[in-house]
């Protein structure tokens, strides 16, 4: 234990420091506008610092998988190291009974009972746990949208080979003309055979973000329970689970929230636990138990252990602050590239139904081209294509700068002169 103190105390002055700046960064913008914040470059210059990144590299892919600031990727490495001196002892005697506080610590921020939190590897182990662990006779139908993420139309197709049951994707136009009008196509589409719907609070391609309260109570009105998958919402757009009525919610915390990768959680409403089937078994003593979804077999501690540190560092920035930024960062050169009349915008500018995923699509370009030709010039960005559109996916983030956001910008331009 001794050892323990000495290798932890090692980075704590770095820690402290890297910390201490982001928290007077933060308090010199109390009682500021979110807006107001987002536009402010020495607070982001603030927080730019706590990334090493390769600057190399003009990263607008973070809806993949986003970099942990220094402060995250120190207490990580704290963790695995400590783990390796001796992992049957040192990682689940002492670290993985810390799982608890980290338990304690998600809960309050996604704003549900710490006995409704599963800690996971990411959003599709959360939300196969509720598709897979959801009773379902053949004939039953599930309704989803054919713009949801492919795994997890992957994880019902199998149950639809396996126990019969029937996949039903509605379609709706990007952008989406209003809140209401996504809610009205899926209450158009129930059926008496419905028996459960899935659908993303911010889909990870046009970044659309769906009434989610809304179509969560219509559901439950019908006894049919939701499942949302959250896996670009928490830590993007200010929300509390409690206020969204679903009964699953999963999210990777390696994309917004700025976790290790290999880091998740699965929200239950406390009602469904018992009924809900984990992925892999787990004593039946653990029915009630949200633990039992939770387990996996032999894994490291440091992945879900850093999660806390990654939690305090979104606090310190406030994601009303962070959700206005990524805005602000994905509208400078929406709002620039629209006017070229190669360009189609996909993503709504109503802040109600966006944030900072951005998508880009062409008039007699084609996308796949243009994605390597960024390449070339050291962007990274999504190439994604869909049966009814296709495009590039642009997600910047908090350490990305105006200068680079502008150098997209012309390098598309440029591009689009020689096509």
């Amino acid at each position: 234990m001794h050892r323990r103190s000495l290798l932890f105390a090692a980075a704590a002055v770095f820690q402290d420091d890297a910390l201490q700046r982001v928290r007077a960064a933060a308090s010199a913008a109390a009682g500021r506008a979110a807006q107001e914040v987002a536009r402010d470059e020495d607070y982001w210059t603030e927080i730019r610092n706590s990334f090493v990144i390769d600057r190399n590299i003009l990263n607008l892919n973070n809806g993949h998988v986003c970099p942990s600031p220094r402060t995250v990727r120190e207490s990580f490495r704290q963790f695995l190291d400590y783990s390796d001196l001796g992992p049957y002892h040192t990682m689940y005697n002492v670290l993985e009974r810390q799982i608890e506080m980290v338990r304690q610590r998600l809960a309050a921020a996604a704003g549900c009972d710490p006995e409704e939190m599963a800690i996971t590897r990411n959003a599709s182990e959360s939300l196969e746990n509720a598709q897979y662990g959801i009773d379902l006779k053949p004939g039953d139908e599930v309704l989803t949208t054919n713009q949801d993420y492919g795994r997890m139309l992957t994880t019902f197709r199998q149950r639809e080979r396996r126990d019969g049951i029937v996949l039903k994707a509605i379609s709706f136009p990007v952008p989406a003309p209003s809140l209401d009008d996504l809610y009205r196509r899926f209450e158009r589409a129930i059926t008496p055979k419905t028996k459960l719907i899935l659908f993303c609070h911010i889909t990870n391609r046009t970044g659309q973000i769906f009434p989610v309260r809304q179509i969560c109570r219509m559901a439950r009105e019908r006894n049919i329970p939701t499942i949302v998958d959250g896996a670009h919402a928490f830590s993007h757009i200010p929300f509390q689970i409690s206020d969204l009525d679903c009964d699953y919610y999963g999210t990777s915390l390696h994309k917004w929230t700025y976790a290790p990768v290999g880091a998740g959680f699965l929200y239950v409403r406390k009602s469904r636990i018992a009924s809900t089937w984990p992925l892999m078994a787990a004593d039946q003593k653990q029915d009630t138990d949200i633990r039992k979804f939770e387990e996996v077999g032999t894994h490291p501690a440091a992945n879900h252990n850093a999660i806390s540190e990654a939690l305090v560092f979104n606090e310190n920035i406030g994601i009303d602050r962070k959700a206005e930024r990524l805005r602000y960062l994905r509208d400078r050169w929406a709002h620039r590239l629209k006017e070229n009349p190669k360009c189609k915008i996909l993503h709504s500018e109503d802040p109600a139904m966006s944030c900072g995923i951005g998508f880009l699509s062409f008039n007699g370009v084609d996308g796949a081209k243009m994605r390597e030709a960024l390449l070339a010039k050291g962007i990274v960005t999504a190439y994604v294509p869909h049966e009814e559109y296709s495009g590039l996916r642009i997600t910047p983030n908090v350490y990305t700068t105006l200068r680079e956001i502008d150098y997209f910008a012309d390098t598309v331009e440029r591009e689009l002169k020689r096509a």
